[in-house]
């Protein structure tokens, strides 16, 4: 089982990180790490989900700090990257 603490370490992060990075998905960092493994579990699911279901998989972690749009993105982004870019 993969938490949020191994995925990544600072200067070597996971693909995921580098995407809600890039996307600028992130705010406080309460809800990041169930975003985190939420799009972790989506990219073994889906190669090419669409906005409803990656919403839809978002859907049981309330983000207070944003709108979902580059929470969005940065799940797109991620779930089309091959493992390890």
């Amino acid at each position: 089982m993969t938490t949020v603490e191994g995925l990544g370490e600072p200067g070597n992060l996971h693909p995921v990180q580098e995407a809600f990075w890039a996307e600028d998905g992130f705010q406080c960092g309460f809800c990041l790490p169930g975003h985190l493994l939420v799009t972790l579990k989506l990219a073994e699911q889906k190669e090419d989900p669409s906005e409803e279901e990656i919403r839809s998989a978002l859907a049981g972690n309330l983000c207070r700090c944003t709108g979902y749009q580059s929470i969005v993105a940065a799940v797109r982004r991620a779930v089309r990257q091959p493992e390890g870019a």
